[in-house]
């Protein structure tokens, strides 16, 4: 049986070898796509003509769905690992001073030789980070983490990303907008109102990963160890970053935007997150449930919607995928190319799996401008401390950096509550 006949059959296809490649992967994707969209339609027939679908029909799409989603995460996978470039690869010219720190580096990680960078901190009237110690990592691999972090994390990648060097970052704003109007030329200009501003305060957060090498890895110089560094970290930062920006609780850690209270869009206020009721408790309606996706898109300003994006897990991307419009076109679309997300109404799908599945009284939708809507704030610099003492005869590298985040602008972001209101 081929794979194209077993995904017909409502059989996931047999994982023979992971694709090698990123096209493989995508056109193996796009077929499973063909596969769910024949047997939905011939489900949806199956209900216009009997009331009800077949029970092995739905069992089908179920399969295809979940083959579908297995098919997505190798597909990522390969366009990921595509993504990451080896350090120290030949990237273009450095400066004297860029070349000394990563020989310093080199030494330090390496051999635990401290005393090169310890002077290049000082020059730079750098210090260890307080009683814990460490040392800057050179600005390529500060800079690489960020990147791998973005491409990884989807939150990071869509929302505004700020760099600062202090602890925390102070934004304030007027809490009923500039005072504005229309004057003759010649008319005297009235008087306007105190502005009344508030201050959004951004704290940022220590988040630490801790790699282990062992002594015989560290001495093999044909090893790019910054390189090796990015990737150990790279991962679990990304989790850990996106776990916060979505329902962090804003201790010791970013303040997602699903910790704000929420409110119905009908009564919505600054500081709050508006949501837009299903008007079924944990799930979707029953006739016309793409109607509720229609509502969210609208309840945005024109100038966010145009940037808007869907956020959702897998699973709740699975429902939807069934939803076709009165024309009978699916609202759902497959990415355009490897690499390009899915597509929802025209806009385009992150898929965060730190979103709730859904259920009753979930938040398992979220349609927004996030780059408007939400606020990263990093604090420079990547450090390291070295460790040869805790776990021998492991190395550990106890990593640190500083992020913060929470919602800059609450008319942006909007959410699909499950719920009857």
């Amino acid at each position: 049986m081929t794979d194209e006949t077993r995904m017909m059959a409502g059989v996931a296809p047999e994982v023979k070898t992971v694709p090698e490649t990123v096209t493989a992967a995508f056109d193996d994707f796009m077929e499973a796509f063909e596969a769910f969209r024949e047997v939905n339609d011939r489900r949806l027939g199956e209900i216009e003509q009997k009331l009800t679908a077949d029970v092995v029909t739905r069992d089908k799409v179920d399969r295809i769905n979940r083959a579908m989603d297995d098919q997505k995460k190798v597909l990522d996978q390969l366009v990921l690992k595509k993504a990451r470039p080896q350090l120290g690869g030949g990237g273009g010219e450095m400066s004297a001073e860029v070349m000394e720190h990563k020989a310093a580096f080199d030494a330090y990680v390496r051999r635990g030789e401290e005393g090169s960078l310890r002077e290049l901190e000082a020059k730079a009237f750098s210090a260890g980070t307080g009683a814990d110690g460490g040392y800057l990592v050179p600005p390529q691999t500060d800079a690489e983490i960020g990147r791998r972090v973005s491409v990884i994390s989807p939150m990071r990648a869509l929302s505004t990303v700020r760099t600062v060097s202090s602890a925390v970052l102070k934004k304030p704003f007027a809490t009923a907008g500039l005072s504005t109007g229309w004057v003759a030329e010649t008319a005297a200009r009235p008087q306007t109102g105190t502005p009344q501003l508030a201050e959004l305060s951004f704290p940022t957060m220590e988040l630490y990963a801790m790699p282990a090498a062992t002594q015989a890895l560290l001495d093999d110089s044909a090893v790019d160890i910054e390189a090796w560094i990015a990737s150990e970290v790279d991962i679990v930062f990304a989790e850990q970053e996106g776990d916060a920006f979505v329902r962090g609780d804003g201790l010791n850690k970013p303040k997602g935007f699903l910790s704000y209270t929420t409110v119905a869009e009908a009564s919505w206020s600054w500081g709050n997150i508006g949501y837009i009721a299903t008007g079924t408790g944990g799930g979707w309606k029953v006739t016309g449930p793409s109607d509720t996706l229609v509502e969210i898109v609208y309840t945005l300003k024109a100038g966010h919607r145009q940037n808007g994006t869907f956020m959702m897990n897998r699973r709740t991307q699975g429902d939807i995928r069934k939803f076709k419009d009165a024309d009978g076109n699916y609202l759902w679309r497959p990415p355009a190319s490897a690499g390009q997300p899915a597509s929802l109404m025209g806009y385009p799908i992150a898929e965060a799996e730190e979103m709730p599945d859904v259920g009753a009284g979930s938040l398992s939708v979220a349609f927004g401008d996030f780059r408007s809507g939400y606020l990263v704030v990093d604090r420079a610099g990547v450090r390291i401390l070295r460790d040869p003492y805790s776990a021998k005869p492991y190395v550990l590298f106890y990593t640190t950096k500083r992020v913060g985040g929470g919602v800059q602008n609450f008319e942006a972001i909007k959410v699909v509550k499950f719920a009857a209101s």
